[in-house]
C-alpha cells in the first residue's frame, strides 16, 4: 500500500477519534476580539492555502470532481480541503490586496512614482481625463490597463491595490454592499473604515501578505490562455510575446495567466510584491537612528546590524479630491527586532526568488514565469 494512503487513513482516523472523544462544548470557539490582525490572518490564509487544494491532491483526490455547489462531494475531507480551504484563503487574498483599503495605495508605490516622474510633459490627465497636478493616478491607470491587455481581462472597478499593509483594522463594513456589482464591477462597497485602522507597518504583516501574494501569483501565472479562456501550457517555444522580444504580441492569441482573471490578478499581485520589496529596501530599513535604504552590495553586519523594526507608524495626508491619501511621515514606534517579523519577510522574498529564477526551466510553470520576468511586464 502506498504511503499516501496511510497518511489519509491516519488523518481520517484522528478526526474520527477526536470527534467521538470530545463534547461539542469543549471546542466551541469564543470571539475575544473583532479586530483583524493582518499578520495573523495572512499566516492563517497561507496555511489554509497549503492545506487546501495541494493537500487534497496529495491525498489522492481529483480536483476536477469537486463541485462548490455540492457540499460533501465526493466526501467531506475532499470538500473541506479542496473547496472550503481554497475559498477561505482566496477571500483573504482579495480582501487585503484590493478591496478593504488596509494599506498604502499602489498609486504612491516607489516604482509607480518613479515611472510617473519620468513621463513626458502633458502626461497628467492623459489617461484620467482631467489634469490635477499629479502623474501618479495616470501612471497607475496605465499599468492596470496594460495588465488588462496582457491578460485579456477588463480591470475591476474601484479597487484599492496596495503595496504595504497596515497592522490591523475593523473588518465590519461601514456601508451597505452593492450585491449587483461587488464581485468585480465595483469593489468600493467592500471598503473598510480606514479611520478605525492601526496604520502601523509591521514586518510580519508585510511578509505574510507577501507570501500570500507569491502563493497565488505563482499559481495564476504558471500557464497561458487563449482568447476563449482555454488554458495553454508553456513549452518554451510558445509565448504571449513577439518573436525574440519581451513585448506583447496582440495577434498570436496567447495571453498571460491560466485564464484571464488569473493573468490579471497574478500580474497585480506581482507588481504589488515588487513595489513592497522596493519600499522595504528604500524606506524601512533601520540603522538604530533613522529609517532609510541599505546598500546591499556593501552591507556588513559586522559594522552594525540593520533590520526592519517591529513597528513603523504611518501618517497619511489627503492630496486631492478623488485620490487616495499619501503617506506623509514614517516614524519608528517599536524599534525591537522580532523573529516572526524577519522570518515572515524571508519566507515571502525567498519564495518569489524561486519564481523569478531565469535558470530554472524544470517545468511548464517556470517556462511560463520566464515570459513574465523577461523585461516586460516585469524586469528580467
Amino acid at each position: 500500500m502506498r504511503k499516501i494512503n496511510w497518511l489519509r487513513l491516519g488523518l481520517l482516523s484522528f478526526t474520527a477519534v477526536m470527534s467521538m472523544g470530545m463534547n461539542k462544548s469543549c471546542y466551541q470557539p469564543v470571539v475575544t476580539t473583532n479586530v483583524y490582525h493582518t499578520a495573523d490572518q495572512m499566516l492563517l490564509a497561507n496555511e489554509l492555502n497549503e492545506s487546501g487544494e495541494p493537500f487534497a491532491e496529495a491525498l489522492g483526490y481529483n480536483l476536477d470532481l469537486l463541485d462548490p455547489f455540492v457540499p460533501g462531494s465526493p466526501d467531506n475531507t475532499a470538500y473541506v480541503l479542496g473547496i472550503e480551504n481554497y475559498e477561505y484563503s482566496r477571500y483573504q487574498l482579495g480582501t487585503v490586496i484590493s478591496r478593504s483599503g488596509i494599506g498604502l495605495h499602489m498609486m504612491w508605490a516607489p516604482l509607480v512614482k518613479q515611472a510617473a516622474a519620468n513621463e513626458p510633459a502633458g502626461f497628467d490627465g492623459s489617461l484620467t481625463g482631467t489634469p490635477n497636478g499629479y502623474n501618479e493616478d495616470d501612471e497607475i491607470r496605465k499599468i492596470i490597463m496594460n495588465f488588462g491587455t496582457l491578460s485579456n481581462q477588463p480591470p475591476p472597478g474601484h479597487p484599492w491595490p496596495q503595496f504595504a499593509e497596515f497592522r490591523a483594522g475593523d473588518p465590519h463594513l461601514p456601508q451597505a454592499v452593492d450585491a449587483n456589482t461587488f464581485a468585480w464591477l465595483d469593489f468600493s462597497t467592500l471598503r473598510w473604515d480606514r479611520s478605525k485602522m492601526d496604520k502601523t507597518l509591521e514586518p510580519a504583516a508585510l511578509g505574510q501578505s507577501l507570501m500570500k501574494q507569491y502563493l497565488w501569483a505563482q499559481d495564476m501565472l504558471s500557464a497561458f490562455h487563449d482568447g476563449q479562456d482555454v488554458g495553454i501550457d508553456a513549452t518554451g517555444s510558445n509565448s504571449p510575446d513577439l518573436p525574440n522580444s519581451p513585448f506583447f504580441d496582440p495577434n498570436n492569441d496567447i495571453y498571460y495567466g491560466g485564464d484571464s482573471v488569473d493573468g490579471f490578478v497574478g500580474m497585480t499581485l506581482t507588481a504589488e510584491a515588487i513595489n513592497k520589496v522596493a519600499f522595504l529596501k528604500g524606506a524601512l530599513a533601520y540603522d538604530g537612528t533613522t529609517l532609510g535604504g541599505i546598500d546591499l552590495a556593501t552591507y556588513n553586519p559586522q559594522n552594525g546590524i540593520k533590520f526592519f523594526p517591529h513597528g513603523i507608524a504611518v501618517s497619511e495626508t489627503p492630496v486631492a479630491t478623488g485620490l487616495p491619501p499619501q503617506a506623509s511621515a514614517l516614524s519608528v514606534s517599536d524599534a525591537s527586532s522580532r523573529l516572526f517579523d524577519q522570518v515572515s519577510l524571508l519566507w515571502g522574498t525567498s519564495s518569489f526568488t524561486n519564481m523569478m529564477d531565469p535558470s530554472d526551466s524544470s517545468d511548464p510553470a517556470h517556462l511560463a514565469y520566464h515570459e513574465v520576468f523577461d523585461g516586460s511586464p516585469f524586469p528580467a
